[in-house]
């Protein structure tokens, strides 16, 4: 299909920055944007542009700055980006990050464009920066590939219902894409048609109209084959090597017979040279989706340490063959299956979505048997969760972040903080979890900005700035900060707020922790206090609330504040008279 282009151009007449975003809504069809066909494109010199979806925001920066120069034929971030289009994308809408435009630059390139395309299409040229021929090439829209489906049921759902099951065709099958729910059709081995009409599906020698007659003596009659004529006497049968022949040209069949060795010795060496690369890279992938970044890390550090290993036999038989009476979740890149291995340990073992059943690939976690932090807030458990929990969950937490952010070697970036990525075992111990979008932080700060992507509603108000979010949008588009933050201005903090939690008792500690949000919600990541400095508040705030002032001497008050806790913040006041501070009055007074 034709997709259409958004645009964001310096108008220098007006000296106003004019644009033009495209969105494109197929939730409820059976169509989607292939993963595997295209691209999201942003093309120009200082242009930040992303594509929104349902859940997912994703886009990239392009640049025309530093050692890097435009070339063609790449976009790699020097005049074009391109980042990967998620799985099971049926709606999409552009963005354009306003703080980064032409304005300053239009003498040199006037206008940056954001597309979803056919990447086999697209090639990038240098000129698309200094002119309008991008636009001017595709006239005003790109080809984009779209995934289809029957319709929304899967295969075992659709046969359930034999009068629309749509694989009439007697050699037909079902498939299940990967690209979201639905189903196709597909004609069996050996077979070739349609398999969506009665009879569709044609043995090969029939579809492609050889004969029997026309194939060697010593050659016992072919299935599973696809005939192509060479020439009018000469034919080959590409999977069995089968040669048809005329009483003619025997004479040339030896000599063909040699040929045709070499060649199809050199196209296998070929396709397993392939299929190896793409299985690596496969096996790359995953191993970064899936923790493995994380896993290297701790193997560094625990030398000497045994990690194991499980055969697939193993974990069968801990699912009980990946039984769906198993299943204890999904996610955007496999299901997680409870499991029960040698010795009653409990697990979860992740069963990742690959393009090829026989290279699925199994991941074994520690079983987490509370839930996530997530079914704790808003989960009807009927218990009531006190606020120095909630405080002890938020400490442990704000510490595994400053592990992956200071200590850990490279930096790790979690990517995508929310509450259901937070576990909680039986003791209500928080535990970090789904690294599927983590990165390893980069030396040189500029190159973070290459990629972006998260979870709608919890992405950093830096990056969504602007083009994406605002605190006077509507109820329904607004993220949880912005929510937040409007509470915030509003004096209207117990509106979204606990009433188990925000009482008179409680109240002044809430309004501490509140405060301390805010700053981790400053719009500049520069104003922001580290994860370490949280947890440090964090731990102080629940040490506070733990040791009552009345009974302890000064210098015990004073051992659990913390030196810090008498510094007035660098960032500046925000207002609220701190707890600590009202703590270290009332020492003075009593002196």
């Amino acid at each position: 299909m034709k997709m259409g282009i958004s645009w964001q151009c310096y108008n220098q007449a007006t000296r106003q920055v004019d644009e033009r975003v495209i969105f494109q809504n197929f939730t409820g069809t059976p169509f989607r944007f292939s993963y595997e066909d295209n691209k999201i494109f942003v093309i120009g010199c200082n242009t930040m542009a992303y594509m929104r979806g349902v859940s997912y925001v994703i886009g990239c920066l392009s640049t025309c700055y530093g050692d890097q120069q435009p070339k063609n034929g790449s976009c790699s971030g020097a005049g074009c980006c391109a980042v990967d289009v998620p799985h099971d994308l049926g709606y999409l809408e552009a963005y354009f990050n306003k703080d980064y435009n032409t304005s300053e630059i239009s003498n040199y390139s006037n206008c940056g464009y954001v597309i979803v395309m056919e990447k086999a299409v697209f090639s990038y040229s240098t000129t698309y920066i200094t002119s309008i021929n991008f636009w001017n090439d595709y006239k005003g829209k790109v080809p984009a590939v779209m995934d289809w489906v029957v319709t929304g049921e899967t295969c075992e759902e659709a046969q359930m219902n034999m009068s629309s099951y749509a694989c009439v065709s007697e050699n037909s099958g079902c498939l299940n894409p990967t690209n979201g729910r639905g189903y196709r059709c597909k004609c069996s081995k050996g077979f070739d048609g349609n398999p969506y009409v009665k009879d569709g599906c044609k043995d090969d020698i029939q579809a492609h109209g050889c004969t029997y007659t026309h194939v060697l003596k010593t050659v016992s009659p072919p299935r599973w084959f696809n005939c192509v004529c060479i020439t009018r006497k000469l034919s080959v049968m590409q999977q069995q090597i089968h040669f048809c022949f005329v009483p003619d040209i025997d004479e040339c069949l030896g000599a063909s017979v040699g040929l045709f060795v070499i060649l199809i010795i050199t196209v296998t060496c070929s396709y397993l040279i392939h299929e190896r690369r793409k299985m690596e890279n496969i096996k790359r992938k995953y191993f970064k989706l899936h923790g493995g970044l994380l896993l290297f890390e701790e193997m560094k550090s625990n030398q000497g340490k045994s990690f194991t290993i499980f055969s697939e036999e193993e974990l069968q038989q801990a699912t009980n063959k990946f039984d769906e009476n198993q299943i204890i979740g999904h996610g955007s890149h496999g299901t997680v299956y409870k499991g029960l291995l040698k010795g009653n340990i409990e697990v979860a073992v992740k069963r990742c979505m690959t393009m090829d059943e026989q290279h699925k690939k199994e991941f074994v976690y520690e079983f987490i048997s509370n839930g996530t932090l997530s079914n704790l807030i808003h989960g009807n458990h009927g218990q009531h969760i006190s606020l120095v929990t909630h405080l002890r969950i938020a400490h442990e937490f704000a510490e595994a972040l400053a592990y992956l952010h200071s200590y850990a070697s490279p930096p790790i970036i979690h990517g995508d903080v929310k509450s259901s990525n937070i576990f909680l075992d039986i003791n209500l111990m928080a535990k970090v979890s789904d690294f599927g979008a983590s990165i390893l932080a980069p030396i040189d700060k500029s190159q973070l900005v290459t990629l972006v992507q998260g979870t709608w509603g919890y992405l950093d108000p830096e990056i969504a700035h602007k083009s994406v979010f605002n605190v006077d949008a509507p109820e329904h588009e607004k993220s949880l900060s912005m929510r937040f933050l409007s509470a915030m201005k509003e004096n209207k903090l117990e509106h979204i707020m606990d009433d188990e939690i925000y009482n008179n008792d409680n109240m002044e500690f809430v309004e501490e922790v509140a405060d301390l949000a805010k700053q981790c919600l400053a719009m500049c990541g520069e104003d922001r206090p580290s994860m370490k400095e949280v947890a440090e508040k964090l731990d102080r705030l629940i040490k506070v609330m733990q040791h009552p002032w009345a009974q302890q001497n000064q210098e015990e008050i004073e051992s659990l504040l913390g030196e810090s806790s008498f510094i007035t913040n660098s960032r500046g006041s925000t207002g609220n008279f701190s707890i600590e501070k009202k703590a270290v009055s009332r020492l003075e007074s009593g002196r």
